[in-house]
């Protein structure tokens, strides 16, 4: 699968409907992880005029996924099927859920957009359709974590990409966007956090 370009995608009030999902859904159908006390790197907020950024190397994951074409303003709605899909065939997830985005919405029509919802597993599972398995690669990646609702949450692209540009990187896979907080289970969305991992390789 190919890399988004070096720019910022432009999906910006489009990506996830996961709030309102969580909401309506059962509560623990979507388990939320517990944050560490002290962030390791500072919380970004909305309006994202500082995107406090840093870089570390992600560990091989495997995970179960659907793989989904088209707007990526849809793919919130997979996060429930997964986990009622995972539920029915004994599978059990080891952390929050997460969205890999492979292309870039301001360059690739809407219908040809590719992205995978999915949950982390402690193995490597061998899930019946529709259900996929994969392992997400170890990598360098540039990272945030953004405070707010989770469709704000690409607000945050531009100041990954400009860290990304002062260190000399380039983006070298899908971005990936990981919900650590159910919506359902705070008060206010202020309360919400999501990493967002965006793989690096040098620049040419």
């Amino acid at each position: 699968m190919h890399p988004l370009p070096m720019r910022a995608p432009s999906i910006l009030g489009c990506l996830l409907p996961f709030a309102a999902l969580a909401c309506n859904s059962p509560r623990g159908s979507v388990r939320p992880a517990e944050l560490p006390t002290i962030p390791d790197v500072a919380v970004s907020s909305s309006p994202f005029a500082e995107v406090h950024c840093a870089y570390k190397e992600r560990a091989p994951q495997a995970y179960v996924f659907v793989e989904l074409t088209g707007s990526y303003a849809a793919s919130g709605h997979s996060i429930q099927e997964v986990a009622q899909l995972m539920q029915k065939q004994g599978l059990e997830p080891s952390g929050p859920p997460f969205g890999l985005f492979f292309d870039d919405p301001g360059s690739v029509p809407v219908a040809e957009l590719r992205s995978r919802i999915g949950f982390p597993v402690e193995v490597p599972a061998a899930p019946t359709a529709p259900l996929r398995a994969d392992v997400l690669p170890g990598a360098t990646v540039a990272y945030a974590l953004a405070a707010g609702a989770y469709p704000e949450v690409p607000r945050c692209y531009p100041g990954i990409l400009a860290y990304m540009k002062r260190m000399h990187w380039v983006v070298a896979g899908p971005i990936c966007e990981i919900y650590l907080v159910e919506p359902g289970s705070v008060k206010d969305w202020s309360e919400l956090r999501c990493e967002v991992q965006i793989p690096v390789a040098m620049a040419p």
